[in-house]
């Protein structure tokens, strides 16, 4: 099993481009908007001088001096404060995901994920199972969740955070498609009562945060973990007609960490692939995203 290292290519998606990366930052298009946000992986220097990238935003955030996860957007062209894109391959998936933006520096989506939707949307597509179970752990707003859907499976959506459930939501309704099961609970909690009632699942999608809180204020930290919720996983995912999908952002883990995690978990699994996500800037500087693993009996 070799190492995989994915990424769209450059054109693949219309309305996303990443423009250019360095100094801590990134400079994204999405749609007809820029913007530039922290980036901590992007430790080399910027292609395009700083004017440039001041000339070429609509919005930069500026991170708070004590709280590097927080800030303020500041706005130097007009834009609105919500707006939406598309995404669209050539196998028929086609999404509109809606975007705003938020005091984290995010706003609703992480293109490199893309890659990973159109596995879900292929792997789901080739499936002999009729309306498979998938469900989607810390989906956040649902771009995978709605993918999975598009592609005809029965989908449970789980997320802690309110808001962002009901942002899920609304990008389900505006892709056009309806009866995702959303729940918001923490996840660990979910997936042990999953176990205990015997439900299965022929797919299950796990992106974590490093760290996290469940609604009730319970503490996530990836690494402490994550172990015991593949552990879960591996009880409540179909023994036969499965599909699995982890992927994970944090500065410290290499892909074999997954790899090693999966082995211990499931012993040997079908087709399996691992490596990491990337997305690359218009100057051919390859900007890392996090690490996956993926493995699929269909």
């Amino acid at each position: 099993m070799n190492e995989t290292i994915l990424s769209l290519s450059p054109g693949d998606w219309e309305d996303y481009e990443l423009i250019d990366t360095g100094g801590f930052e990134k400079l994204e298009r999405f749609g007809e908007f820029i913007l530039s946000r922290p980036e901590p992986q992007a430790i080399w220097d910027k292609s395009l001088e700083d004017s440039e990238w001041k000339n070429l935003a609509h919005a930069h955030f500026a991170k708070e001096k004590n709280n590097p996860e927080k800030g303020n957007w500041e706005q130097l062209k007009k834009m609105p404060h919500n707006w939406a894109i598309s995404y669209k391959n050539e196998e028929g998936l086609s999404l509109k995901l809606n975007l705003a933006q938020t005091s984290f520096k995010h706003i609703g989506l992480f293109p490199e994920q893309a890659v990973n939707w159109d596995y879900i949307y292929q792997t789901l597509k080739r499936t002999p199972v009729k309306n498979p179970k998938v469900l989607n752990l810390f989906a956040y707003t649902g771009a995978a969740s709605v993918a999975a859907r598009a592609a005809g499976a029965e989908v449970t959506h789980l997320d802690s955070v309110k808001q962002v459930v009901t942002w899920s939501r609304h990008n389900m309704e505006s892709s056009g498609l309806d009866n995702i099961r959303w729940i918001v609970d923490d996840a660990m909690k979910f997936i042990k009562r999953e176990a205990r009632r015997g439900n299965l699942y022929q797919g299950i999608i796990l992106d974590p945060p490093a760290y996290g809180r469940g609604p009730d204020g319970e503490k996530w930290v990836l690494e402490e973990q994550i172990n015991e919720m593949l552990k879960t996983c591996a009880e409540i995912l179909d023994p036969k007609d499965r599909f699995l999908l982890l992927n994970m952002y944090s500065l410290s883990f290499s892909s074999m960490i997954a790899v090693n995690l999966i082995r211990s978990t499931f012993g040997e699994v079908p087709n399996p692939e691992h490596g990491e996500l990337y997305l690359q800037d218009r100057f051919e500087k390859k900007l890392p995203l996090g690490v996956f693993f993926r493995f699929s009996s269909f």
